[in-house]
């Protein structure tokens, strides 16, 4: 897994329609970046490391997704998988800086 440098804008806050999550690559990694309807962000890595599955279009609340292909969840906050299942992705600081989507830390 690649660090991702501190302060890296991902891309335009118009890209993630409010309720979805899109990705995004950055120094050699996949970001899911979230719109939450209240209009937050959450930033998680992008592949699920069960098999693979596209975390960016799992479904999603305020605080986790579900990956689409065999069902784990992950709290977006922490990046832990919540059945207890040991896996996990890693979560990202994430804001909205002048209508771009900037990764924190």
């Amino acid at each position: 897994m690649s660090d991702v440098e501190v302060g890296v804008e991902l891309g335009s806050l118009d890209e993630v329609p409010v309720g979805e999550g899109r990705t995004f690559a950055v120094d050699g990694a996949q970001i899911a970046v979230f719109r939450l309807r209240d209009g937050s962000l959450r930033a998680i890595d992008a592949v699920c490391p069960h098999k693979g599955g596209p975390l960016a279009d799992g479904l999603a609340d305020d605080r986790v997704v579900v990956c689409p292909l065999h069902g784990y969840t992950f709290d977006m906050c922490s990046g832990a998988e919540v059945s207890g299942s040991g896996l996990s992705v890693r979560s990202y600081p994430v804001e909205a800086v002048d209508g771009m989507i900037r990764i924190n830390r």
